[in-house]
């Protein structure tokens, strides 16, 4: 049952990333991003997993974790499915802050979207670095915007 619940988890987030990614602009995507619908059914996932992993031997190694007990504990499938989805989770509301500061903003977000959904933390970076070349671009346009263009040099 968790290789299949765990297969689904995947298949469930994918139309989020492709309306985000290819239809960013669409009435019907936004909608669905500005909602925190999409993330009840997964959340409840993580938790019926979370619940399912932690046996009292797991629970007493990771309330002081080292790193060897973490690799244990997701050895096992079920906890390693847990921390998928928890992956899955975090991304894809990462991946819809990026989507919805790219249309607060006008920030172009299609790359920063695509490196979320595959390593999360890349997009995130990928999303702050292009937000502030955007933005000191656009306040640059703005302050050539204010000069007087006569067409004769300014003293």
């Amino acid at each position: 049952m968790i290789p299949q619940l765990f297969n689904i988890a995947n298949i469930f987030v994918l139309p989020f990333w492709l309306l985000m990614i290819v239809l960013p602009n669409w009435g019907v995507t936004r909608k669905v991003m500005t909602s925190y619908l999409p993330f009840i059914p997964l959340v409840g996932l993580y938790l019926y997993l979370f619940i399912s992993s932690i046996t009292p031997e797991s629970a007493a190694a990771l309330s002081n974790p080292q790193l060897a007990d973490i690799a244990r504990f997701f050895a096992d499938e079920t906890a390693a499915a847990t921390g998928w989805v928890h992956f899955l989770v975090m991304d894809l509301f990462v991946g819809r802050y990026i989507y919805l500061e790219g249309q607060r903003t006008g920030t172009w977000t299609v790359h920063s979207l695509v490196l979320c959904l595959f390593a999360g933390p890349m997009g995130l970076f990928s999303h702050i670095v292009t937000a502030g070349i955007t933005q000191r671009f656009a306040s640059s346009a703005e302050s050539d915007v204010g000069t007087p263009s006569t067409g004769t040099p300014q003293a």
